[in-house]
C-alpha cells in the first residue's frame, strides 16, 4: 500500500506541475508570424520525398517552402526551389486561431543531404537539414521514445541532445503515443513540438496516438486530437476514418505499420478495419523486417492493465507473419520480452520481440512483478532507444535519460525458423 501511495502521489506532483507552470507558458507559444512547430513527416517513399508540417499567425494565408541540395556555399539559398503549401485555419476552444501549414515535396533524390526552410514575406524560419533515404535495403538507424506526455518543455527536453550524441545517423523516430497529456490543449502541444525541435526538423517523424491524444467529442465519440491532423502530414494509406494514425511506410527494406490502438481499444468498427487492414498489408509485404508501433501493448507490464483486445486480435497476426518487433507505450515503465512469450502451440516460441517504454517524467512503480514474460524491466527511468539494422541482424540499444546504456539485445534472422535472440545486457548494471 504504501509503494501505491508513492507512486500516485509521484505521478500526481509530475502533472501537477505540468498544471501549474501553464499560465506561464502559454505565451510562449501563442501563433506568431514567424513559423513555428516545424516537423518532417515520414512518406511512402523517403528517398525521393519527404512532407513537412509548420504554424503561423491566423493572418498569414499563405507560406511556402523552399528547398534545394545543401552546400557549404551559402549561395545555395539562390537556387532553391519554392512551393506554396496547403494551408488551413484551426481554433481550438479558447486558443487563439492559427494557420497551419503542409506540403510534401517530391522528386528528391535519394541519399543526398537538403537543406529547407518555411515561411514568407518577411517571416521565415532557419534554414533546416535532413537526409533523404537510401532507395534499396541497406543499413538503416532509427529512434523510438515511448511515452512523452507530461512536462515536456522541463523533463523531457534533455533527452533530446542525449539522443543526438548516440544517434547521430538517425532517419526516423517513433513516437508510441500519448505526445501530449489532454488532447486539445494548445500549450501541450506546443510544449512537445519546442523540446523536441532539433529532432523534429532534421528526421522524418512516425506518431501513433495514444489515449491521451483524443478526446471524446460532442457526440460522445472517442475522436483524435483536433491539432492531429493539422499539425502531422502521414500517410494516408490507411483504413477509412483513421487517416494518418493507421499507416505503413516501407524504407530501405523495413516495413513499419503504425495502429490507432485507443480507437481499437474503444470501437468494434475500427477494430475490425484494422484487422482486416493489417493482414492485408503483412500478406503483401515485401521486406525483410516487419516493426510496429502502437500505445496499447500486447503484454502489459502494469498490474492493472490488461488489453485483451489487442492482444486476441493482432499477437495471432503477428506469429502468422512473423513480425519482428513490437514498439508500445501506455504504461509508463519499461519492458521488453520474447523468449517467454506465452504461445498458442505447445513447444511453440515467439519470434516477435515486445517492448514497452516511457521517454517523459510520468512513471508508474506498478509491475507484474511475477509476470513471467519479461526479461528485462525499469521503474522510474526515462529511457530513449536507438535500433539499427544491417543485413539479418536488428540491434536495440535503451539509454537512459543520462545516456547511459541501460539494456541491448539483438535479433538475427534464421532461415527456416525464428528470429534468434541475443541478449546482450551490460554487465554491471542491475534492473532498476
Amino acid at each position: 500500500m504504501k509503494a501505491t501511495f508513492k507512486t500516485w502521489l509521484a505521478t500526481a506532483i509530475l502533472i501537477g506541475l505540468t498544471h501549474l507552470t501553464m499560465a506561464q507558458l502559454e505565451p510562449l507559444y501563442v501563433p506568431k508570424p514567424f513559423p513555428d512547430r516545424i516537423v518532417l513527416n515520414a512518406t511512402q517513399d523517403l528517398a525521393t520525398s519527404i512532407a513537412i508540417n509548420w504554424r503561423t499567425i491566423d493572418t498569414t494565408k499563405v507560406s511556402y517552402v523552399e528547398i534545394a541540395p545543401a552546400d557549404a556555399d551559402p549561395r545555395f539559398v539562390q537556387k532553391v526551389a519554392r512551393y506554396q503549401a496547403h494551408s488551413e485555419l484551426l481554433s481550438v476552444e479558447d486558443t487563439p486561431p492559427a494557420m497551419y501549414h503542409s506540403y510534401t515535396v517530391t522528386g528528391l533524390q535519394p541519399q543526398t543531404k537538403y537543406a529547407y526552410r518555411v515561411g514568407s514575406g518577411s517571416y521565415w524560419s532557419e534554414w533546416f537539414h535532413f537526409e533523404t533515404a537510401k532507395q534499396n535495403p541497406d543499413r538503416l538507424q532509427f529512434l523510438y521514445f515511448g511515452d512523452v506526455q507530461v512536462n515536456m518543455r522541463s523533463l523531457w527536453s534533455r533527452v533530446i541532445p542525449e539522443v543526438i550524441k548516440k544517434a547521430p545517423e538517425a532517419k526516423l523516430a517513433l513516437y508510441g503515443g500519448d505526445l501530449i497529456n489532454r488532447a486539445n490543449r494548445d500549450v501541450e502541444w506546443g510544449e512537445f513540438f519546442d523540446a523536441g525541435k532539433a529532432l523534429h526538423t532534421s528526421i522524418a517523424t512516425i506518431a501513433t496516438p495514444g489515449n491521451h491524444d483524443h478526446y471524446d467529442n460532442d457526440q460522445k465519440e472517442n475522436t483524435i486530437s483536433k491539432f492531429w491532423r493539422p499539425s502531422f502530414n502521414l500517410p494516408l494509406n490507411g483504413p477509412e476514418g483513421l487517416e494518418e494514425s493507421c499507416y505503413y511506410i516501407d524504407i530501405q527494406g523495413v516495413r513499419f505499420i503504425s495502429l490507432n490502438s485507443d480507437q481499437a481499444e474503444e470501437s468494434d468498427k475500427h477494430l475490425k478495419a484494422q484487422k482486416e487492414w493489417v493482414e492485408k498489408v503483412l500478406a503483401n509485404n515485401p521486406n525483410r523486417w516487419t516493426i510496429f508501433t502502437f500505445h496499447h501493448p500486447i503484454f502489459s507490464p502494469k498490474l492493472t492493465r490488461d488489453n485483451k483486445r489487442m492482444r486476441s486480435t493482432f499477437k495471432p497476426l503477428f506469429d502468422k507473419y512473423k513480425v519482428d518487433l513490437v514498439l508500445q507505450g501506455h504504461d509508463h515503465t519499461y519492458a521488453r520480452g520474447m523468449a517467454k512469450i506465452p504461445m498458442d502451440k505447445k513447444n511453440e516460441s515467439s519470434g516477435t520481440m515486445y517492448v514497452v517504454s516511457v521517454s517523459g517524467p510520468k512513471m508508474t512503480g506498478s509491475h507484474v512483478d511475477k509476470s513471467e514474460w519479461m526479461d528485462r524491466k525499469a521503474i522510474f527511468t526515462q529511457l530513449f532507444h536507438v535500433i539499427e539494422i544491417a543485413g539479418d541482424t536488428l540491434n536495440f540499444k535503451s539509454y537512459t535519460a543520462l545516456g547511459d546504456l541501460y539494456d541491448e539485445f539483438e535479433l538475427r534472422k534464421r532461415s527456416g525458423s525464428i528470429n534468434l535472440m541475443v541478449d546482450k545486457t551490460p554487465a554491471g548494471v542491475p534492473e532498476r
